[in-house]
């Protein structure tokens, strides 16, 4: 996925030169997402999350078959591109709650939030892999990137299809498709906390979405070319993978709530700092904190997620919860294209990392539940 989307990026700012081409990127996968992912949050409490994200990945390896013959067609029209991005975010609307809701089904409860680190850290050494191989990929050309993309998604879905372990279910809820999707909708606005975190993450990412204008960046601004690109690309990863390791060996412990919004003002800040910066060692440091602090964050989120919600509406929780991610990465990536285009790059950048200090305090206002939230393993359904 990462080796696809850096490809994706590279080849659309190909194409137009255009940071308002490339917040279009983000745009066309998050609308097929915010109109399915509710839905496949019901699907993914109703049938197998297996098979659900195994067809999932086998669209999406259908999709970078896409990307690479549209490059090797030479075909220039960046709308072409845009419209597979829909199929593709189509495809991510099912395998996102799917997968959420999948790793308690097969990790003991009390092991989750470990296992949630682990997975986090696995996940996050193929992050920094793959944008590195796919910048790398990018000086054979597009379609190779595509190619290697293509392969590992279609080798991707074999594997998940393979799994056989699963716990037995609890039985699904009853009532109308829309009764279903209001349940998951209601659990989340009743537990505040639950709701504080989903909500902090959404606005704080969406303002702060400086990697959608890396190809400027690496381009213009910092003057390292594909390599570089991938090598930033790969830096908030590269963060993200060093703190998930250290969360498996040494776990949030008391106060989860404060750590939380300790961390996603520090994200703001690296957010400032990358978009002031003209050094790239500086920008790829800066890229590396915030991979680290946005880590944290999103460990709370998940284990607040998964621990606080009983398994018969993981599915639809979760996708409420990857409804707001969606929202906050890649409308993010729209929201960051729009204001450069308005305001210029550096500016956008600076200013939507001001906006995630501003959020930081908001929501610690407002949600004082999220705040008070001690040991994560003491959260209980209710």
């Amino acid at each position: 996925m990462q080796v696809l989307s850096a490809a994706v990026a590279w080849r659309v700012y190909e194409l137009t030169r255009d940071p308002w081409s490339l917040g279009l990127v983000g745009l066309a996968q998050f609308a097929p997402m915010f109109a399915l992912t509710l839905y496949a949050g019901d699907v993914a409490d109703r049938y197998s999350r297996r098979v659900i994200l195994a067809l999932s990945y086998f669209v999406e390896a259908l999709c970078a078959g896409f990307f690479m013959a549209a490059t090797w067609a030479g075909i220039t029209d960046p709308n072409v591109y845009f419209a597979i991005l829909v199929l593709f975010g189509s495809a991510r609307a099912f395998s996102a709650p799917a997968s959420q809701s999948f790793l308690p089904q097969i990790v003991p409860v009390d092991l989750l939030p470990r296992a949630i680190s682990l997975s986090s850290s696995v996940m996050q050494v193929a992050v920094i892999s793959g944008p590195a191989l796919g910048g790398a990929a990018l000086l054979l050309g597009a379609d190779f990137a595509f190619g290697i993309s293509f392969a590992l998604f279609a080798m991707l879905g074999c594997i998940i299809f393979a799994i056989r372990i699963e716990r037995p279910r609890t039985a699904p809820s009853t009532g109308s498709l829309l009764e279903r999707v209001a349940e998951g909708i209601v659990y989340v606005r009743r537990r505040r906390e639950l709701l504080g975190a989903i909500s902090l993450d959404l606005f704080a990412v969406l303002l702060g979405g400086a990697t959608a204008l890396l190809p400027f960046f690496a381009n213009e601004i910092l003057h390292v070319g594909p390599l570089g690109f991938g090598l930033l690309k790969a830096a908030p990863a590269i963060g993200a993978a060093a703190m998930s390791f250290w969360l498996t060996a040494y776990p949030i412990g008391r106060h989860a709530g404060i750590k939380m919004f300790a961390c996603v003002g520090v994200f703001g800040i690296a957010t400032i700092i990358f978009g002031l910066s003209e050094n790239f060692w500086l920008s790829f440091a800066a890229l590396i904190v915030l991979g680290a602090s946005d880590m944290i964050s999103v460990n709370v989120r998940h284990s607040l997620t998964q621990l606080a919600t009983p398994d018969h509406m993981r599915g639809r929780v979760s996708a409420v919860s990857m409804l707001f991610i969606g929202a906050s990465n890649e409308l993010g990536e729209f929201e960051s294209g729009l204001t450069a285009a308005w305001w210029g790059t550096v500016p956008a950048v600076i200013v939507g990392g001001l906006g995630t200090l501003g959020i930081v305090a908001a929501w610690a206002w407002m949600f004082p539940e999220l705040r008070k939230v001690d040991r994560l393993t003491d959260l209980k359904p209710h």
